[in-house]
């Protein structure tokens, strides 16, 4: 009888080491075949409102740019620093001496060469850079360091985001990561499944801004969660039992 119940109780402790045993299909990313990377490769950000823009004009003539980049005028500011110009909710911006112009819903390329056409009528040749200021996205739940991200390209990959919160632990589950995206109509939800290669074709590959990352734990640190603190408890007293009983059946 007594060694039935110590066979048990090995038995006990194999089945939870087992139970947070994980498969290698349950953690490497990207698996199968090679997938066509095409949507992914010809993905290019919107402009869209609450997006603050940097916009530089240049031209053989620096008089004739002087009124169209703004300089931050403040004391004790750097001078050098650039204005932001922010997207209104109708997708507008208000620029100097064009008005209102409307960029939103243009990639930025287009709102280039948009504002390249707007300028020609005050500069020859004009050159003109945009670059998005505020874009950030925010990674949340089982990595290792969650937060919001706030990057200088505004091109990033759902796998980019991760690595820069230090990847999933190795309690999040890969292939159930969730993009939550809002849009001006409402909010948007995207399933990824980092295991498979199918992932590159996700529209929630590249992220947006303001785009939140979340990556589920598991279920086995859930349970963890809910009864780690009760284990020592529970084995000492599964312990004692077996003890008492062994001692009694002799």
């Amino acid at each position: 009888m007594k060694i039935s119940y110590f066979n048990l109780w090995v038995i006990c402790l194999f089945a939870i080491l087992l139970s947070s045993c994980a498969t290698r299909e349950q953690i490497v990313y990207l698996q199968g075949e090679q997938t066509n990377m095409e949507q992914a490769l010809n993905y290019t950000p919107i402009l869209q409102p609450d997006d603050q823009l940097v916009i530089t004009v240049s031209a053989m003539d620096p008089k004739a740019v002087s009124p169209f980049n703004l300089i931050n005028e403040f004391p004790g500011q750097d001078p050098t620093r650039r204005l932001t110009y922010l997207i209104d909710k109708n997708g507008e911006i208000d620029y100097p001496i064009l008005g209102k112009i409307k960029l939103g819903g243009l990639t930025r390329i287009e709102a280039v060469e948009f504002l390249k056409g707007k300028l020609r009528e005050y500069i020859v040749d004009p050159g003109v850079n945009i670059q998005i200021t505020n874009f950030k996205v925010t990674v949340l739940a089982e990595v290792s360091r969650p937060g919001t991200f706030t990057l200088e390209n505004e091109r990033v990959t759902v796998l980019e985001a991760l690595g820069l919160a230090g990847d999933l632990t190795i309690n999040g589950v890969r292939n159930n990561v969730m993009v939550v995206r809002e849009t001006p109509e409402n909010k948007e939800f995207f399933r990824l499944d980092l295991t498979s290669q199918e992932v590159v074709n996700s529209p929630a590959y590249y992220l947006k801004q303001n785009d939140v990352v979340y990556v589920e734990p598991n279920k086995a640190q859930i349970s963890s969660s809910t009864y780690n603190r009760n284990i020592p408890i529970f084995i000492s007293v599964v312990g004692l039992i077996i003890t008492v009983i062994s001692v009694l059946t002799r």
